[in-house]
């Protein structure tokens, strides 16, 4: 059998595109998500004696109508000693009354009212600092008020990743799954991107985290002055914050389905594109070698797509034993040897992560993200849709 390339061919250097897109994306796939995949942790749980008190922290803007189920599902956590300090940033619907009479109920309720907006910090950023300044434990324990915990162990599975050294915890937050190809396309990319940020702190470069499922301590949120350092962007609160202060020695990751905190998705595929391109428009601000890891992974995603249709399309850029009867089925190969990696880590994944339902159209989902985020990076970068 002879192999014969045109090597002056486009299709031969569209095909060599395809090759290397290939085994990044293998590498990124068994190399990095796999950490999440087939993460194992055999740490004893604490006894209750050794538990520290913890200070829930969550910043209420008009959310009232979530605040009624979230404080109740948060005070039946099963754990010893906390307090939810809530503060309720101008909102101009009942939030106020709600938490005034919640406090004079329940003691471990800490309402802190803010009246007016204050410009010198743009956002969350504002309201949750004078959260963690009115926590009186050190250990903060953060999330949103379109949040959920499955069940009364979210508290203690948080505190558990916590050692000698950990001065952070990095969680994930599974999306409310409802019927829709809306829910599905928001689940998949709230795995996605869960599997690039959770496998770089596995692999001892975090870089950012999630202000739904995250905890860190007081003492180092003042330690490194807070959010001054990016006091300017909108966002960033937990992204630009987390990668500002954790390091290989002090992150701890939390990949714990049974016990995990549910986050309600936007409503509207619109208002959803205006969160993502919000949350991008941080990505400029990153590490170095946060910004390479991820640009490197979404253009060897979408060059993958882009060049195995166009190759589909173009002369052959091989012909094997005077004729091309192979050629199609040897691009197929390649293109299932990369789908069959992806089912396997994303199957894995998912049931680590508490995600269900994504697999029968995971290439679906896979090929329309291909394009979909760097449209919604493009977005961020150029600030559209940012508060």
């Amino acid at each position: 059998m002879q192999i014969v390339f045109n090597y002056n061919s486009l299709s031969f250097i569209v095909l060599v595109i395809f090759i290397v897109c290939l085994v990044v994306q293998l590498l990124y796939h068994w190399g990095f998500f796999s950490k999440v995949a087939f993460y194992k942790r055999s740490a004893r749980p604490k006894l209750d004696e050794e538990l520290e008190p913890v200070s829930v922290v969550l910043c209420a803007r008009d959310a009232y109508e979530y605040l009624i189920d979230l404080i109740p599902a948060l005070l039946k956590q099963d754990y010893p000693d906390f307090e939810i300090v809530v503060v309720n940033d101008c909102s101009d619907d009942e939030t106020e009354e709600y938490l005034k009479d919640l406090e004079r109920k329940e003691p471990r309720v800490k309402p802190v009212q803010l009246k007016q907006h204050l410009n010198f910090f743009n956002g969350k950023k504002f309201p949750l600092s004078m959260g963690i300044k009115s926590a009186k434990n050190d250990l903060l324990v953060l999330t949103d008020c379109n949040c959920m915990p499955v069940n009364d162990q979210w508290l203690r599975s948080v505190v558990n990743r916590y050692n000698q050294r950990t001065e952070i915890v990095i969680g994930y937050s599974p999306i409310v799954h409802k019927k829709g190809s809306l829910n599905r396309l928001m689940r998949f990319d709230t795995l996605q991107n869960g599997l690039l940020y959770l496998s770089a702190a596995l692999n001892r470069h975090p870089y950012m985290g999630v202000s739904k499922n995250l905890s860190y301590r007081k003492e180092l949120f003042y330690r490194n002055k807070g959010f001054i350092s990016h006091y300017t962007t909108s966002m960033g609160d937990d992204d630009l914050f987390i990668g500002q202060v954790a390091n290989k020695k002090n992150t701890e990751v939390l990949i714990d389905a049974e016990n995990a905190i549910l986050t309600t998705p936007p409503s509207t595929f619109r208002l959803w594109m205006r969160q993502k391109s919000s949350r991008y428009s941080t990505v400029s601000q990153y590490s170095t070698r946060a910004r390479l890891s991820l640009s490197l992974f979404y253009a060897s995603q979408l060059l993958f797509y882009v060049s195995f249709i166009t190759l589909l399309c173009l002369k052959p850029a091989f012909t094997i034993t005077n004729g091309a009867v192979f050629y199609i089925p040897i691009l197929a190969f390649f293109f299932l040897l990369r789908f069959g990696t992806q089912m396997i880590i994303y199957h894995k994944a998912s049931k680590r992560l508490g995600e269900k339902g994504l697999l029968p159209g995971l290439v679906i989902y896979d090929f329309l993200f291909a394009f979909l985020s760097p449209w919604q990076r493009l977005m961020g970068r150029m600030n559209l849709g940012v508060e």
